[in-house]
């Protein structure tokens, strides 16, 4: 019975994961994320990976570019 509790703990535990989503908050409320928005995001962000992200180069990453970078692989969802 130990057995099975602990195996569907260790399952519970890896699909949790697999499920989880990174989470962008526009914390200005503008409607759009900047860099330090998506940093708090994805620590790995910096200004290449902004600018790739940043199809329109307007300085900002609006929800559709977000998700097509999602979509890409460039950044995780």
């Amino acid at each position: 019975m130990k057995i099975i509790v602990l195996a569907l703990g260790t399952i519970t535990a890896f699909a949790g994961a697999a499920l989880a989503q990174t989470v962008v908050t526009d914390t200005d409320g503008n409607g759009t994320y900047s860099v330090e928005e998506l940093t708090a995001a994805y620590p790995d962000m910096n200004a290449e990976l902004f600018a790739k992200i940043d199809a329109n180069a307007d300085g900002a990453v609006d929800a559709d570019e977000l998700a097509a970078a999602q979509d890409a692989g460039t950044i995780a969802k």
